[in-house]
């Protein structure tokens, strides 16, 4: 990859990510609490909807710029390599790749956020410094596989050969899909974040979590907040790579 086109990658990336993550994180903030084992209600239910966005915001624009710079990059590398009939195979291994990058930065930030929204009065801040003094650096990775194993399956629809609005609308109707077959892992990844420490749930094993949780709360359970994380996706997708496509194009 050429260093004019790299550029274009991080810039575009990042600036897509916060667009998305700013613009529609109330749906993200309820979706959490509906997900969190302590209740919708008793996580603040509509209270202090933005609470954890300063965490979103300062890991929106390296998370995003990491995943596109290394799906590019890995795009780039296999892409000599193979026959354009093996073109989706390489995207998916470029998305699958991209991901576990961007979550040495997605976590972190994750882990912080999602704990200040299930429990706003404590504010971001005092989060972060909980984290350290509790769990040290570690602490902030908690979730990182269950994490992984999600977005590793909303990734694979990356494929941006297209127009900007395709891409856009693409985005959209794959998320949408995604979306709604990942939930089971991402209610998994958000107990394990909010989990106390010490607790089997905070060890970070995602099949003992949906087994209990399927136990307790049958089949509606496993897909708790779905609604707002469909939504959330699908209006993301459409931003995502609408507007990555465009300020990739605009850089270039």
């Amino acid at each position: 990859m050429e260093g004019r086109e790299f550029l274009a990658s991080l810039g575009a990336g990042g600036l897509a990510g916060m667009c998305v993550d700013l613009t529609l994180f109330p749906l993200d903030t309820i979706k959490t609490r509906l997900q969190s084992q302590q209740g919708f209600y008793n996580a603040g239910g509509f209270r202090g909807i933005y609470a954890g966005v300063p965490s979103a915001a300062l890991g929106s624009f390296p998370n995003a710029a990491l995943f596109f710079v290394t799906y590019d990059c890995t795009k780039s590398v296999l892409g000599l390599c193979v026959s354009t009939k093996q073109a989706p195979i390489v995207h998916m291994i470029a998305a699958s790749l991209g991901e576990v990058a961007a979550c040495l930065i997605r976590v972190p930030s994750e882990v912080v956020k999602q704990r200040a929204q299930a429990y706003p009065s404590l504010g971001t801040y005092k989060v972060f410094l909980d984290t350290i003094r509790q769990e040290g650096i570690l602490g902030f990775y908690r979730g990182y596989g269950s994490t992984v194993k999600r977005e590793a399956v909303w990734s694979w629809k990356q494929n941006r050969a297209v127009d900007s609005w395709q891409a856009a609308v693409c985005g959209a109707f794959a998320g949408a899909s995604a979306a709604a077959v990942t939930t089971p892992l991402d209610l998994a990844k958000t107990r394990i974040m909010l989990a106390k420490t010490g607790t089997t749930t905070a060890s970070g094993k995602v099949l003992p979590v949906l087994k209990n949780i399927w136990e307790t709360q049958g089949i509606s359970g496993l897909f708790s907040g779905i609604v707002p994380r469909v939504t959330w996706i699908s209006f993301g997708g459409f931003l995502f790579l609408g507007t990555y496509d465009k300020m990739h194009k605009l850089l270039l």
